[in-house]
């Protein structure tokens, strides 16, 4: 998936992947990630979703990474918080109330963006990206993490045969190849989600689970 692909999405606003309301498995795993007021966490590729503003509303704070700036002004502007803006780098930076979105590539962050970061929640990053650059997204994740920082981490699972992502199929066996020797994967729950994701039904799934994991 190219850069060109994500900002036509935006730019056309074909975005059946945002949800209108927090995700259910970030409402009941979250306290597993065991933070304190004021820790921050981290989304990557966050898009506009309301789960940054349910995280902020537990008393942490959110650093999101997204490729469209689009999807960044859209997520203050439909939460009614005008943000203070910045360039750093090759990030345009968009702050308030207590998140800070970076419109940018994921793979031009470093270390300096991340040195604060006490947990990870990634809903929608890794089912984004293709086989061949998953192993490439969690290394550079990994590289920018101090190894206590707990992740957790959703995908979806069904036949790859019956329809071309994203979201891509993510099933356990490929999390535990990914994050192998370098974070415990713990198997919080699954789902069958195909009843509530009529577009992929439409797109010919005929399966589809969401699998919830807390890496540590």
């Amino acid at each position: 998936m190219d850069a060109d692909f994500w900002h036509n999405r935006w730019q056309d606003d074909v975005i059946p992947f945002h949800k209108e309301r927090t995700n259910h498995y970030l409402e009941k795993y979250f306290h597993r990630l065991g933070l304190a007021d004021g820790d921050r966490v981290l989304v990557p590729l966050c898009g506009k979703s309301v789960d940054m503003r349910w995280l902020r509303e537990q008393g942490c704070a959110v650093t999101g990474v997204e490729l469209s700036e689009i999807a960044v002004r859209d997520f203050f502007s439909e939460q009614g918080i005008t943000p203070s803006q910045r360039q750093e780098g090759d990030f345009h930076i968009l702050e308030g109330e207590g998140i800070s979105l970076l419109s940018g590539d994921f793979f031009a962050l470093d270390s300096t963006h991340t040195a604060n970061i006490s947990a990870v929640y990634d809903r929608a990053a890794l089912i984004a990206l293709p086989d061949a650059m998953r192993a490439r997204y969690v290394d550079h994740l990994l590289s920018l993490l101090a190894p206590e920082v707990p992740m957790l981490l959703l995908t979806f699972e069904y036949p790859p045969h019956e329809f071309d992502g994203p979201p891509f199929s993510v099933n356990e066996a490929q999390v535990r190849d990914l994050y192998a020797n370098r974070r415990k994967v713990t198997h919080l729950e699954t789902l069958d989600r195909l009843k509530d994701e009529a577009r992929l039904a439409e797109r010919g799934a005929t399966q589809l689970h969401e699998h919830a994991f807390l890496l540590t």
